[in-house]
């Protein structure tokens, strides 16, 4: 602008700015105008020599320099700057002015947080859903073990919610209940693995509490080579991740050795307690395949001549 006021030139007829020190070291801005800028300033200059001329972007002056000469040829420099680090913000705020910037507004989008809430709602639905959905199949295909099973899976959730709350300070995020959910699944497949061997143990004519213990101890090698697998992908993603992919990585983790836990101890636990109560010892009603009809003395061990069991 010039000293009425007046917008002379515009950002579109500057081609550079940048900082550069003088002939005495003094800190300066070079600029480097286009053809048409070239041919303002030219008449600028020489109409206001030992005037000001101001400088603005935004509507805010950035400097306003006194013109000692008329100046053509499209170069100039811009004095007046106390150190070359004010130079170079000065020169890229000339250079921002000049960038050609169009916005075209394709769509506006209000989202409420509603939406986000609609959400969460629906992921504490699926897994309340999941829950319900996995405790029904443990009860249909392992009865009564199916039951210990599904009181071991209500103390992990109970637990794995205490350890991230109190332990983490963890919000319900919607990656953080993904990860739950998942951890879930591997807390099944660890009860899974022990009641399967618990089967093999009692079809092998094993007594109900030797073949539990069994169970245990063969299930256990497996159970935790799955989750050390698990744990450390876990710690991988926690580690590298970050935002949303940190919690996932943070809820499944815990919750994959809080599984270990309630399957290890209190599957194991309430199981020894439902056989030492001699409520029933039919293989029957601890998930075995065969008639409950049939009598549970055909799979009791039986003693040969000299004392050994078959």
């Amino acid at each position: 602008k010039n000293d009425q006021g007046q917008t002379v030139m515009t950002g579109d007829d500057l081609k550079d700015a940048k900082e550069e020190l003088g002939q005495n070291k003094q800190p300066l801005v070079a600029i480097e105008l286009s053809d048409e800028g070239a041919k303002k300033f030219a008449d600028l200059t020489s109409k206001n020599i030992g005037r000001r001329i101001a400088i603005t972007l935004d509507g805010q002056e950035l400097t306003n320099p006194v013109v000692q000469q008329a100046i053509t040829g499209g170069r100039a420099t811009i004095s007046g700057s106390q150190s070359l680090e004010e130079a170079k913000d000065l020169a890229i705020l000339l250079r921002s002015g000049a960038l050609p910037v169009k916005i075209n507004v394709l769509e506006v989008r209000t989202v409420g947080p509603s939406l986000g809430q609609d959400s969460k709602d629906k992921s504490i639905v699926a897994f309340s859903a999941g829950i319900a959905m996995i405790m029904i199949f443990l009860v249909i295909l392992y009865r009564l073990s199916g039951i210990v099973a599904n009181i071991a899976l209500l103390v992990y959730v109970m637990l794995l919610l205490l350890v991230l709350g109190k332990g983490f300070g963890a919000t319900m995020t919607l990656p953080g209940i993904a990860g739950i959910i998942l951890s879930m699944g591997v807390a099944v497949d660890a009860n899974i693995l022990i009641f399967e061997r618990f089967k093999e143990e009692v079809f092998s004519g094993k007594s109900m509490r030797v073949a539990m213990e069994a169970g245990f101890s063969r299930a256990l090698a497996t159970i935790t080579d799955a989750n050390v697998s698990v744990i450390i992908t876990a710690g991988i993603l926690t580690i590298l991740g970050s935002g949303p992919v940190k919690g996932f990585a943070i809820s499944l983790g815990v919750g994959v050795v809080v599984s270990m836990f309630t399957a290890i101890t209190v599957s194991h636990f309430l199981l020894r307690l439902l056989i030492d109560c001699n409520f029933t010892n039919h293989p029957f009603w601890f998930g075995a395949n065969i008639s409950p009809s049939t009598s549970a003395d055909a799979f009791a061990p039986k003693v040969l001549k000299g004392g050994k069991r078959k």
